[in-house]
């Protein structure tokens, strides 16, 4: 039959094959992607308002052009004159190439070297009438140039003319694509600036996550008093800091505790075993009578009672530490307290002391529990409380919790031992140390720690004790 392995530690499944990608990693590329977008659209909003602009110069630059051409060719005489007027028209303005041709589709005139650049077939058929908006068709000639293009007519006398007009676009198209390149390289450079920024910023603001790592690591057994400073901290992060360093607190007296229990326990243990081994040993050295095996027993046999006694209180204050919820309800205060009394009766009769209940009314406990809780407190007001005195049992309901509380007339407690009552095995000076096990009152404690409720105790030295259970009412629930 094999066993199966407990010290096998189960392995994330970003360990697995699913790729864990870090918060930075993660911001700094959000906080990229969305500064390129931004800029991106900003960028090309720009390009395009400006190649707009552009566009319309363009446009307005064709119709004036095509005004003029039409006002010349209407006052010109021939078709010599109108072809000296292209020849001055284009060494004025380069970036326009003429051509007019007749009804016939005869070349009447043209700019020089048109023919070579701009044949008359790359022209488009549709005609731009006056008034309308040019729609030009863009050409890119042999020599590496950009032309608009577009066909208009003109009217001389009884003849329609038709005007081919070339408007050299070059410088704009360069224009745009330097301009292009010019926006390209600054989103570039704006989004390495966006990406080296959000990590920087993001290494700093993670920064103190890095410290709480860190301080993490370093905890163990002698690093419990380590706090996280959080005077720099993101206002964010301070309550993680902050929750951080309250569990190191909740640990260190945790852990405090459990050295001062464990030393405690060692030496309550260490006393009845050496009193068990004392008188084993001294039975062994010479033969005894039977009287005085029998006192050996019965002397081992009240050890071994104490032993078992500070067991079962132990394991107790062990399940009361780990218990999730309760079973409360409702219980009749005064029946449960006169139940204890018959208990105790025969008992306080030995010893000559009085128990008296006082008060009425319900109490929202469990009831074992509770019952636990009273005969603790009861026991020890009885230990201590001499005969011819009393023990008083009172119960008050008030709003919203009910009082429980013990007072005897007993000897009274010092007030140096009184905020050490409810730690484990402690008894305190004599004549309170003569008995017990020192669990009694923490067991009270661990019980109303339970039920949200609270213990306080009031001491006279010479006069006597008082102890009250607070139990706190069910809250009425909100619909």
């Amino acid at each position: 039959m094999s066993s199966k392995p407990t010290d096998s530690i189960p392995v994330p499944k970003t360990l697995l094959g699913r790729r864990s990608w870090s918060i930075a990693f993660r911001l700094v590329l959000l906080f990229t992607v969305a500064a390129a977008v931004l800029l991106l659209a900003a960028m090309a909003a720009s390009f395009f308002t400006v190649m707009k602009h552009v566009g319309h110069d363009n446009d307005r630059y064709l119709t004036d052009k095509l005004a003029a051409l039409r006002a010349d060719i209407a006052s010109d005489a021939g078709p010599e004159s109108l072809a000296n007027e292209l020849k001055i028209i284009r060494a004025a303005d380069k970036a326009y190439a003429v051509r007019v041709m007749n009804s016939a589709g005869k070349v009447v005139a043209e700019s020089p070297k048109m023919q070579q650049l701009l044949p008359i077939a790359v022209f488009p058929k549709m005609l731009w009438l006056p008034g309308q908006r040019p729609e030009p068709e863009i050409y890119y000639a042999h020599n590496r140039k950009t032309f608009a293009l577009v066909t208009s007519f003109a009217d001389v006398g009884n003849q329609r003319l038709t005007v081919q007009l070339a408007q050299d676009q070059t410088h704009d198209v360069q224009f745009a694509s330097r301009y292009g390149a010019l926006l390209a390289g600054m989103l570039g450079c704006a989004v390495l600036t966006c990406a080296g920024v959000a990590l920087l910023v993001t290494r700093r603001g993670l920064r103190p996550l890095k410290q709480l790592a860190e301080s993490v690591e370093r905890i163990g057994a002698t690093h419990l008093d380590e706090r996280i400073s959080i005077e720099r901290w993101p206002d964010e992060l301070q309550p993680l800091a902050l929750g951080f360093n309250k569990m190191l607190g909740r640990l260190e007296d945790s852990f405090t505790r459990l050295s001062h229990f464990s030393a405690d326990l060692a030496h309550e243990l260490r006393t009845p075993i050496a009193i068990l081994r004392g008188e084993a040993e001294g039975v062994l050295t010479k033969p005894r009578t039977p009287e005085q095996y029998r006192e050996v027993i019965e002397s081992g046999l009240e050890e071994l009672q104490r032993l078992s006694g500070m067991i079962d209180n132990l394991l107790f204050l062990a399940r009361a530490e780990t218990i999730g919820s309760l079973n409360r309800s409702y219980i009749d205060g005064r029946a449960a307290i006169e139940k204890i009394r018959e208990f105790y009766e025969a008992v306080s009769q030995d010893q000559g002391v009085e128990i008296v209940c006082r008060g009425k009314g319900e109490i929202y406990a469990e009831p074992v529990l509770f019952r636990r809780a009273l005969i603790n407190l009861i026991t020890n007001a009885l230990r201590f409380t001499p005969s011819g005195g009393s023990v008083t049992v009172s119960l008050e309901h008030q709003e919203g919790e009910s009082n429980v509380s013990v007072a005897d007339t007993g000897c009274g407690i010092p007030s140096q031992h009184v905020p050490n009552l409810f730690d484990r095995f402690f008894r305190g000076d004599a004549p309170r140390s003569a008995q017990g096990t020192g669990l009694g009152l923490s067991i009270v404690k661990s019980i109303m720690q339970i039920h949200n409720g609270a213990v306080s105790v009031q001491s006279d030295l010479g006069k006597g004790t008082i102890v009250t259970l607070t139990f706190p009412d069910l809250e009425p629930t909100t619909s």
